[in-house]
């Protein structure tokens, strides 16, 4: 999954870890200031090439350039060009959205101040003046358009190029790896499933993490607008301090409530991998995938549903009533400086959006659930597939008994990570055992 794409994939991420590590705090310790720090705020699109913002743009590129020759000298890899540069790229271009959504937050500040000014006729407003700040709008907008458009497209080629890595590995492999249950579907649908998959929640958390960089001092800043928070009174910097404890209360809480899901659905996918196997073998051979046996496996794929309806249930109960009294939980924080008409309009829909921001960025867990399940099942299967080419031995499934009138069916799922030939009992039909216990 890794090694195909990745030079020495372990020791690859831990320099990754402790690069940006290295790099972020020599940003923000000194390099920062080196250029347009003092500079005033702007707003609009002129924030994409101040000095400050240009400087960010030629550190990134010099950490990049640096990183990427070190591995050049270090461990040499034919997909080099597309899993470092293109990985850099597209984290690039991750917070280059990021700070797309930062300039749209700074601009309603002063639009719905002048929405505000115009309604309670404190002071007059042209229509130009209105027209304006829509224009600016426009042009932040626009940007955003073209930077999200060209990076779906950059992020599709990269995708399909980390399958045609994942596919060349196992096609080289193929010998060693086709006797195993379920090969071709592994090397045909899971290499494209995963890489997709992994791409789409990497780039969210990335996302998530530069979105709290980016709008927590966002939040420390509007919080000195904020007298009190319900319940709590004056607390300092309450903004931030409430959308950490709710956020990670509400992740914890529904983390343990789902913990079960990935199992179950890795099991799910053992369970219909026997099915479509048996289905399979029964095309070309009137011996195999008879009534009783096919009966006895969709027993099982049965079960295992209704116990993930089961789990999702309980799990989707938590998460619905979480993410509903979360939509107004910004709301209930700003009650009381809304009624002592503390802030502007303007003010609070910066409040509103921010936090909206940090909110969508705690919650990556919780929206995400779903996706990481399938996920870490997909992983799990992979695993198992590459663990023949390392010779590894990985533990057996519980099997599951099921009782179909007067005979007693067993019904093991085959490991995929163990080398046993297609003539392993394993991998043979459900073997059915007459009944010695049952008085028929």
């Amino acid at each position: 999954m890794f090694v195909s794409f990745f030079p020495r994939p372990k020791l690859f991420f831990i320099s990754v870890i402790l690069w940006t590590a290295l790099a972020m705090t020599l940003w923000y310790s000194f390099a920062a200031e080196l250029f347009g720090s003092s500079a005033p705020g702007v707003i609009g699109v002129e924030m994409f090439w101040t000095a400050r913002s240009l400087w960010f743009d030629l550190y990134f590129a010099l950490c990049v350039v640096i990183f990427t020759g070190f591995w050049m000298w270090l461990a040499p890899h034919p997909w080099m060009p597309w899993s470092i540069v293109g990985s850099a790229l597209i984290l690039f271009a991750t917070y280059f959205q990021v700070q797309v959504n930062v300039a749209i937050n700074a601009w309603f500040g002063p639009f719905y101040d002048l929405v505000q000014a115009a309604l309670a006729k404190t002071r007059p407003v042209t229509l130009g003046e209105f027209y304006g700040h829509l224009s600016t709008f426009a042009s932040i907008a626009l940007v955003a358009v073209v930077a999200g458009v060209l990076t779906r497209f950059f992020v599709s080629h990269y995708i399909f190029r980390w399958r045609t890595a994942m596919n060349d590995f196992y096609i080289a492999n193929w010998p060693r790896l086709r006797t195993i249950e379920g090969a071709s579907q592994r090397v045909q649908e899971d290499t494209m499933r995963f890489s997709t998959t992994m791409e789409s929640l990497a780039v969210e958390l990335i996302s998530a993490s530069m979105t709290l960089l980016a709008f927590l001092p966002v939040l420390v800043k509007l919080s000195s607008s904020v007298t009190e928070l319900p319940l709590v009174g004056s607390i300092p910097y309450p903004l931030v301090i409430a959308a950490v404890l709710w956020y990670v209360l509400g992740t914890g809480l529904l983390a343990l409530i789902g913990i079960k899901l990935p199992g179950i659905e890795f099991f799910n996918q053992r369970v219909e991998a026997a099915y479509r196997k048996e289905l399979v073998l029964g095309e070309d051979d009137a011996s195999r995938a008879d009534p009783p046996t096919l009966n006895a496996l969709f027993v099982n794929i049965r079960r295992n549903y209704f116990r993930l309806y089961l789990n999702f249930l309980y799990f989707n109960v938590g998460r619905i009533v979480y993410l509903q009294t979360d939509a107004i939980f910004a709301y209930i924080l700003l009650g009381p400086t809304i009624v002592a008409g503390n802030i502007t309009l303007g003010t609070m829909n910066q409040i509103i959006r921010a936090f909206g921001q940090v909110r969508s960025s705690f919650q990556y867990l919780i929206t995400s659930w779903s996706t990481i399940v399938d996920m870490i099942s997909i992983y799990k299967r992979l695993r198992a597939f590459e663990a023949t080419l390392q010779g590894s031995r990985l533990p057996r499934s519980r099997p599951w008994p099921i009782r179909r009138g007067c005979n007693s069916i067993l019904v093991v799922i085959a490991n995929p990570g163990r080398r046993q030939a297609p003539s392993d009992s394993r991998f043979n039909p459900p073997a059915r055992t007459p009944c010695t216990s049952h008085p028929c």
